[in-house]
């Protein structure tokens, strides 16, 4: 069971939905996955429960899933990240520490193998924007890609509602050239999406276990592809949420992404107008073209 958001056609309202395994869609009488998660705890059942006793009631709409126009699946009032968490990443951040060099350890090393991991602040409601809408790229940076996570999305207790696709937008050569640059290399205006959908988390049998492919094209052709599964995962979600939560406030709906394990080559960076195609098994393909121009934010 999957939940997205969507713009009804008849209405021109957004609306909540639920997705079959049917790809059946249902309006639910709710405008959030907070709102349902909250009823849900109320009737002491789980979410993917009071759906189920909502959908024999409902007729699924017109429209098949592919014909909606599908927007951002949860308006999270901030969306966290976590960095290292994957060897792939590790190899990654030392290549730009060093300048390609490899040949020191570095903190990204000391992380990767710390009790404590690495979580940082990504965005806020304001800057991420959802499924076939534009990212930016950063001006003032000559390397910069997309990193493909999954990510959670949260209640306020730190309850894993669901789990969805985030892009982490990142300028490997400004957290390359000083790690206390990391806040610049990772937020600016739209650099960051998360979509097309929700999974719902009782829904998943094996969370560690999510294939996930990314494709690049340019001038629609394919420039790049790389595919990674969440079983590449070093540490565990709840461990990630629980340092989230520490000394912290977790705003209903907050997404905290779990780190990349899908990095284009060295010598790759984004072009204005290529789009970014994040592919996550059975939640679906979160899709964004870049660009330098600088435009409104309108989620």
């Amino acid at each position: 069971m999957k939940i997205i958001r969507f713009k009804d056609k008849e209405s021109k309202k957004i609306v909540l939905g639920a997705v079959t395994e049917e790809e059946k869609v249902y309006v639910l009488p709710y405008e959030s996955i907070v709102d349902v998660a909250d009823k849900a705890k109320e009737r002491k059942m789980t979410t993917k429960e009071l759906i189920e006793e909502f959908v024999p009631h409902l007729l699924p709409v017109k429209e098949s899933l592919s014909d909606l126009d599908v927007v951002i699946p949860v308006e999270a009032p901030e969306v966290w990240a976590s960095g290292v968490t994957y060897f792939k990443s590790k190899e990654a951040r030392n290549y730009e520490a060093t300048d390609g060099k490899m040949d020191a350890t570095t903190f990204y090393d000391k992380v990767y193998d710390a009790e404590r991991p690495e979580i940082f602040f990504k965005s806020t409601r304001e800057r991420t924007i959802g499924p076939n809408q534009i990212l930016h790229l950063r001006s003032d940076s000559n390397w910069q890609v997309p990193e493909p996570e999954l990510g959670l999305v949260l209640d306020g207790d730190g309850n894993i509602l669901g789990y969805t696709i985030g892009n982490d937008m990142s300028c490997r050569d400004i957290e390359g050239e000083n790690p206390l640059y990391l806040p610049q290399a990772k937020i600016w205006s739209r650099s960051c999406s998360v979509g097309p959908a929700i999974l719902l988390a009782e829904a998943v049998e094996d969370p560690y276990n999510f294939n996930m492919t990314c494709r690049i094209y340019r001038n629609e052709e394919l420039v790049f592809e790389g595919s990674a599964n969440t079983n590449q995962l070093k540490r565990r979600y709840e461990e990630l949420v629980e340092y989230l939560r520490k000394d912290n406030i977790i705003f209903p709906g907050t997404v905290l992404l779990t780190g990349t394990c899908i990095v284009p080559p060295n010598d790759f960076t984004l072009h204005d107008g290529d789009r970014v195609d994040i592919e996550v098994e059975g939640i679906g393909t979160l899709s964004n073209t870049v660009t330098h121009q600088k435009s409104h934010i309108t989620n």
